[in-house]
């Protein structure tokens, strides 16, 4: 996700959310109707807790030099990144 670009994507449209652990990091993956976002970093349950709460209002990435400034228990976001689903007409015409 590039700096300065942001993202407004229909919370209704949440499909599933699924955590996963890679060594010290996590890995939350956010399925909507239209995009999939893969946020890495840590303590993200708590960001995963919040949208399905429909209270996450923001989220961006945290640059390397500001983590020891972030409390213990508190999420640190890495790293997101957007892809946007192609529909199937989409890929149909592209053939």
């Amino acid at each position: 996700m590039s700096t300065g670009r942001i993202y407004l994507l229909p919370l209704d449209q949440l499909a599933f959310a699924q955590m996963d652990t890679d060594g010290k990091e996590q890995l939350l993956h956010l399925s909507f109707a239209t995009h999939e976002i893969m946020v890495r970093g840590n303590t993200l349950r708590r960001i995963e807790t919040a949208l399905h709460r429909l209270e996450l209002s923001f989220i961006t990435p945290l640059p390397a030099k500001y983590h020891s400034l972030v409390a213990d228990g508190q999420p640190r976001i890495r790293e997101i990144v957007v892809t946007e689903i192609k529909q199937a007409s989409d890929q149909s015409q592209l053939n």
